[in-house]
């Protein structure tokens, strides 16, 4: 017998490599992910297990584990007791040590017992795959070295380093620090790119913050989402069933006035009406602040009055750190343009935390806040206000 046993090019062993890699990018975001952390769909059970498997034999990862503290992550999101937040231990840490971060949190048995329910606890979990993570891949180490032969090595070591590099440094890690943002989370979360490809969807992060149960990772029509695309052809095989997805925004702009399905549709989408309001004030806020400061306005020197008012317009005030909670009430105290922004977007929010208003009453309240947003003269305002009476 010849060794080794699969003489390929290199450009034969490149894409092998990619399309390993791929697999388990896959197994990652359809299994741990969407089925196991989330259960925004169902697996056949030999799906299901092929993608348990699948990580054993890759990644050596732990479902359990993984799942206890990606849901600790979503419960405690960016706060001290986030297991993974660059707000908390910085962008250079979680991207470069995220692997580290997950291996210590995976150590704390509270974690374990209060995230990791209804996770697989059959014999070949508490005997193999929980038991001996390590023999997974060190039978992969041997199958490619012999199949291979020593560039095999080179395969196995871009397969370890993919995941702990893309899911534990990428997404948990510019995530939560660059990108751009669908809806007005509580957490940083943000969508990295709009194309999910490299990394099965989870590129849209600030989408799945915003809709956690959601299998689609997709909210916009420019987005795409191949682990969603993935799932779909699972379910139409039969081989998956989806439980819940986002909700749609649609926009009727033939609507002049709020109806009881424009109440229902902000209440529904309100996170995303809140970045909507953002995105449309930018401008007048830029405008405002760049006025105060040539006006030598004590306080507007440089850019922190700036930072902080955008800060708040994608988070809350009582989120914001101290010193930029302070250049934000210095900026409130000398515009009344910010000012009006402020109240108008505090003023909305209490519409839809209101749990004691009907349909009907909840609808002619929003055209009265459109009413009065377009009043104020201010231009991003009443753009904004069209736009929200075409929510349908």
């Amino acid at each position: 017998m010849n060794f080794p046993l699969a003489d390929l090019p290199w450009w034969g062993l490149l894409l092998l490599t990619l399309g390993l890699t791929h697999v388990t990018i896959a197994a990652v975001t359809i299994f741990l992910h969407r089925h196991q952390a989330h259960r925004s769909l169902d697996l056949h059970p030999v799906v299901s297990h092929f993608f348990r498997f699948w990580l054993w034999f890759t990644t050596g990862m732990v479902t359990r584990e993984w799942v206890s503290i990606h849901r600790k992550h979503h419960a405690k999101c960016d706060t001290a007791e986030d297991p993974h937040s660059p707000v908390i231990f910085g962008i250079r840490r979680v991207l470069l040590t995220g692997a580290e971060l997950y291996q210590h949190e995976a150590k704390n048995p509270d974690t374990l017992a209060r995230y990791g329910q209804n996770t697989p606890d059959d014999w070949l979990e508490r005997h193999v795959y929980s038991r001996h993570p390590v023999f997974g891949l060190g039978t992969m180490l041997v199958a490619e070295v012999v199949l291979f032969g020593p560039i095999g090595l080179t395969i196995w070591a871009v397969q370890m380093i993919w995941i702990p590099l893309f899911a534990a440094g990428v997404i948990n890690g510019l995530g939560h620090h660059m990108g751009y943002r669908n809806h007005a989370t509580r957490d940083a979360s943000r969508n990295i790119v709009p194309w999910g490809i490299l990394i099965g969807g989870e590129e849209l992060h600030n989408n799945h913050h915003a809709h956690a149960a959601s299998a689609r990772l997709s909210t916009r029509k420019w987005e795409f989402d191949l682990g969603w695309a993935y799932i779909r052809l699972l379910e139409m095989v039969g081989l998956a069933k989806v439980r819940k997805v986002a909700p749609v925004i649609h926009l009727r702009h033939d609507k002049s006035q709020c109806d009881t399905a424009t109440a229902h549709a902000i209440v529904r989408h309100r996170l995303a009406v809140l970045m909507r309001y953002t995105r449309m004030i930018k401008r007048t806020v830029r405008q405002e602040v760049k006025a105060l400061r040539a006006r030598a306005i004590p306080g507007f020197e440089d850019n922190r009055a700036l930072v902080a008012v955008k800060r708040w317009l994608q988070r809350e005030n009582t989120e914001l750190p101290p010193t930029e909670r302070q250049a934000l009430e210095h900026a409130l105290n000398k515009s009344p343009v910010l000012q009006t922004i402020y109240t108008m977007r505090q003023e909305l929010t209490a519409l839809w935390n209101s749990s004691t208003t009907g349909p009907e009453q909840l609808a002619r309240q929003f055209e009265e806040w459109c009413q009065r947003a377009e009043a104020t003269g201010i231009a991003g305002l009443q753009r904004f206000a069209g736009t929200l009476r075409c929510y349908a």
